[in-house]
Formats: structure tokens, sequence, C-alpha cells
């Protein structure tokens, strides 16, 4: 059994938001039409800019990119899915979304505590030509369906056609690396098989330095960050009294988690 997951090195991600771009061409996420607005964008993985809150010239802030935490036995989105769009394959540990059971109650985007899951609200419409430049192994999901990260599904059923292709009993690891992992210049992201010691995801994971989101919550995610600096392993735990109002005040918007009082979006071109 597998446990794909992955390890993300919080001091040196630089907030490019290239993963967000690479995750968007690999699955196929049509331009979002005019009129949108924030709450209606579709960004499986999506990078937030977190600061220490002091004054200059202490100041310091960090990039998180925050995506599908990939819960492990209790799963709460899983748990309230009537549809049962939702599951949690026991050979890989991926949390999957089915669209053609997902009837758009939107209730695991209320069940998910990372904010991970977004509404699909139009039908995919790409610019005149576009079109011939989508990823044939992903389906373009219709509107009124929820979507999140999978890990990139369409690359790991690659990886396995070739292994079976090959005469392999399992998947060459270099075969199967998510899109945003392979496009991030940094190398901030490590992706891997979790109980596989000797793994890039489970080495950098079982650092002293790393930490997962919300771990009170015991959902057991699989996505580990990692920093050097205290006040950036301080987000693991819930907010600090009263900084939801501060934020609110500031105009910022509260990760989950997110110690300090200002949180914003990185702005895109």
């Amino acid at each position: 059994m597998k446990r794909y997951g992955m390890a993300i090195d919080l001091d040196r991600c630089n907030g490019c938001g290239a993963c967000m771009v690479a995750c968007a061409v690999e699955n196929n996420i049509p331009p979002t039409p005019e009129g949108s607005n924030d709450r209606k964008g579709i960004t499986p993985i999506r990078v937030f800019r977190v600061s220490n809150g002091e004054e200059y010239p202490d100041r310091r802030s960090v990039f998180v990119p925050v995506l599908c935490q990939q819960c492990g036995e209790h799963t709460p989105c899983a748990s309230v899915c009537p549809q049962q769009a939702v599951d949690v394959d026991p050979k890989t540990g991926i949390v999957g979304q089915m669209p053609e059971r997902c009837l758009g109650c939107r209730y695991c985007m209320a069940a998910c505590p990372y904010h991970a899951r977004y509404f699909n609200w139009w039908d995919p419409r790409w610019p005149a030509g576009m079109e011939r430049a989508l990823n044939p192994n992903v389906a373009p999901r219709m509107r009124g369906v929820v979507e999140k990260c999978n890990f990139c599904h369409g690359r790991r059923h690659a990886a396995e056609q070739r292994a079976v292709a090959a005469g392999l009993q399992e998947i060459d690891p270099a075969d199967y690396v998510p899109a945003c992992v392979e496009a991030c210049p940094a190398g901030a992201l490590k992706f891997g098989d979790l109980n596989d010691p000797a793994g890039p995801a489970a080495q950098a994971a079982a650092q002293p330095e790393s930490f997962r989101l919300l771990e009170s919550l015991h959902t057991d995610p699989k996505i580990y960050y990692r920093s050097r600096r205290e006040w950036v392993r301080g987000i693991a735990g819930p907010p600090r009294p009263g900084q939801k109002d501060r934020l609110r005040a500031q105009g910022g918007v509260p990760l989950p988690g997110a110690p300090l009082p200002t949180l914003k979006e990185t702005p895109r071109g």
C-alpha cells in the first residue's frame, strides 16, 4: 500500500505562482468568465502570503501554497457527502472527487477545514483555438460540481499504463510527478510515497522542522510543511483569539491556523 503525500519547504517558496498555472493547465481549468469574483474561482492550489505582524524593519513574510490536504482515516469531506462522490483510495491514500456522482450540494466544502474545495459555477469554455491545447488525459468538468486537487490523476494513470506496458508491478516514481511539483522553479515541493522512507517526500516530512496544518483536528493530512522559522511553524495551530476580527478590520483573509494579523493572497497579473 502506498500513501502519496507532499512536503512543501516554505523557506524556498517565493510565491511565483508557477504551481497554480501548471495546475490549471494540467487539469483543463478554463479561464474565469467575466464578472466572476474571488469566491467563484477554481484554484486547486492557491498561494497565500502570511506576515509576522511586525512593523518595519522587523516585518517578515512567507508564502504558503494551500491545496487539498489529502486527509487520512478521518476525512471530513468524505464523511458528509450524500452521493459518495468523495473516496479515499486504500491503495494510494489519495482523496478523489468523482464529478459524475457530485450533485453540487457543497456539503464537502462546508466540512473541509482547509477551504481547499471549489464549486464550478460555469460550463467550461475556452477562447477560440485554445481547446486544441487541452490535456487529453483529463476530462473537463461540468458546472454544478465541486473540484479539488487529486494529485494529477491523469499523470498517475499514464504512469500505471507505462508500468504495465513494461511488465512492471510498480510504477516508476520518476513517471508520476504532479504538475505543481514539476513546475516549481525553487524546488519547494517534494512528492512521493510517505511510506517509503527513502523517498524525498518522506524524508522531508520526517524533519523536526516539519508540521501539518490544524493537526489538532486529527484529520491526518498528507501535506507537510517545513520552515526553520518558529513563527512560520506557528500557522499549524488554530487562530488566536480576536485574530479574525483584526483581519476583517484590515481587509485580510484568515488562513486556517494563521496566528498573525495580515494575510492576503499573492496578486497575480
